[in-house]
């Protein structure tokens, strides 16, 4: 059964609370793991902003990553996916939601990681997404950052 763990990102602007900076930590604690991530964002300005802090977060590392836009990806596959439509079956292990709302597809992942911005109304939907995993029985867990 998937396992599904809520990131509660702390009050303040940028910096190591900033949402991309958390995420490409994830990526990179994932990928160091030998795991492949999908990074779901639905905003685009939020998916540019992922893209160039998985260049730049740790100086003298380089996560492999490239945008998912639906169509196949070469070989050899870069450890993260960063897209908005379905995953492809080679990136099933993690999957990082941003959207506001439960993916259809997120039961065929191993892991769901959920960050939680500071704002009031990202507060308001992560709560509706924690009732819906942990209505159908999901192993939950939080983590304040």
């Amino acid at each position: 059964m998937t396992r599904i763990d809520f990131y509660i990102l702390p009050d303040g602007e940028g910096g190591t609370s900033a949402p991309a900076f958390v995420i490409s930590k994830l990526c990179e604690k994932a990928t160091r793991s030998g795991a492949r991530v999908y990074v779901r964002v639905t905003q685009p300005a939020m998916a540019d902003e992922i893209d160039s802090s998985l260049w730049t977060f740790n100086q003298g590392s380089f996560i492999s990553h490239e945008r998912h836009r639906g169509e196949p990806t070469g070989e050899p596959h870069p450890a993260v996916l960063i897209g908005d439509g379905e995953p492809p079956e080679s990136h099933l292990g993690i999957l990082v939601n941003l959207g506001e709302d439960v993916p259809l597809y997120f039961s065929r992942f191993d892991r769901v990681l959920e960050i939680v911005p500071a704002t009031a109304a990202d507060r308001s939907s992560s709560r509706t997404r924690f009732k819906f995993y942990r209505d159908r029985g999901y192993e939950l867990s939080t983590h304040n950052l």
